[in-house]
């Protein structure tokens, strides 16, 4: 061998050592900066939602519940011992707003609700501002449904609303590709746009998580003049397909929310969301509906409340004048709560006896969308 094939041969065994040291180091760190599986928890850190179930015999009696058709002994009896969804109230801009969803998430309480699953976790509060990200909100959504398997549901008063209707875009991907989980106990957004979806035990995207109802009341209007609602300006009324229910309230005259006679029809599907209007009396005030938590201490309110259903006529005129201001919408909200409480505990325990090998195939398909 010559001189110059010996320094050539030298150069190109030097030239592959350089090359598997350099893409060993990309390697390296590239496995270093990925968060585990590509982003989602570490599995240590994971919660089996499984493990929350009631015993078998108080599932039994879960599974026969008519999720239309609830009583408050249903609730009392049974619903009240099955893991509760997440409810995440969001309440208006002015100051007194927070006091009028606190009021409502009292009423939730009395009506046989958990509190645990409406106050933040870290700050004890009842509701969420709309000046906060609507993205934390998402992000919270994806945190609650990783570890429950329960999709949270979403209950927006005035630019509450808004918010409300943000999210689901948000969720929607109508903001952006990407969006981060959001830790309530620790307040702090998660370095992961996935979550493992409890159901199926693979990662997916918190972009397309769905919520099961959401609802708004008092939404628009003044509000759209707020810098933090203008990306909402013509985007107010579409609900997309990340939320199976959607029930949006408004006043029949509402100089708040810029809603007057004949304006109906605020709300419509962009898919396959099911969403109603519904327009309440002139007497109801725009700042004072969610003002509800004296409302169960009344039995004939209580009675009232309970026995209500969409499709129902139940006549409020019999209850007291006070109570005439708020039953609609109250009952109309916890009608829809306390359904997809039952339908959300009823496929959480099929899901598990799917996985334990009643039943079923071994891959149970994801509500979330």
């Amino acid at each position: 061998m010559t001189p110059a094939s010996r320094i050539a041969a030298a150069m190109a065994r030097a030239t592959r050592v350089a090359a598997f040291f350099v893409a060993a180091v990309i390697g390296l760190a590239g496995c270093a900066g990925l968060p585990a599986e590509s982003g989602t928890a570490p599995a240590s850190a994971r919660v089996d939602p499984f493990a929350a179930l009631p015993p078998p015999a108080v599932q039994e009696r879960l599974l026969a519940l008519d999720p239309d058709h609830l009583s408050d002994a249903d609730v009392r009896d049974v619903l009240a011992k099955a893991p509760a969804p997440r409810v995440i109230l969001l309440h208006g801009g002015i100051f007194p707003a927070y006091l009028m969803m606190k009021s409502f998430g009292i009423f939730l309480t009395r009506m046989g609700y958990p509190e645990s699953a409406i106050r933040d976790p870290e700050s004890g509060d009842w509701s969420y501002s709309p000046y906060d990200e609507s993205a934390k909100i998402a992000g919270i959504v994806a945190w609650e449904y990783e570890r429950s398997g329960l999709r949270p549901m979403l209950i927006g008063h005035s630019q509450g609303g808004m918010q409300a209707v943000r999210v689901l875009q948000d969720l929607a991907g109508d903001f952006g590709s990407s969006l981060d989980v959001f830790d309530p106990r620790s307040d702090k957004f998660e370095a992961r746009s996935t979550i493992v979806d409890p159901y199926t035990g693979h990662p997916r995207p918190v972009i397309g998580l769905s919520v099961s109802y959401a609802s708004a009341v008092g939404a628009g209007g003044a509000a759209f003049l707020l810098p933090n609602q203008w990306p909402m300006i013509d985007r107010l009324q579409d609900i997309p397909d990340t939320v199976d229910d959607f029930t949006g309230f408004s006043l029949g005259v509402d100089l708040v929310a810029w809603n007057f006679p004949g304006d109906s029809e605020r709300y419509r599907a962009t898919g396959t969301a099911h969403v109603r209007n519904i327009v309440l009396p002139d007497s109801y005030s725009h700042l004072f509906v969610p003002l509800t938590a004296s409302l169960p201490r009344d039995l004939a309110v209580r009675r009232w409340i309970n026995a209500w259903t969409p499709d129902g006529h139940e006549d409020p005129s019999t209850l007291p004048e006070e109570a005439q201001r708020h039953v609609l919408w109250t009952a109309d909200v916890w009608y829809s709560i306390k359904r997809h409480w039952c339908l959300e505990a009823q496929r959480l325990v099929r899901a598990a006896r799917m996985r334990d090998g009643e039943n079923a195939p071994a891959a149970v398909a994801s509500p979330a969308g």
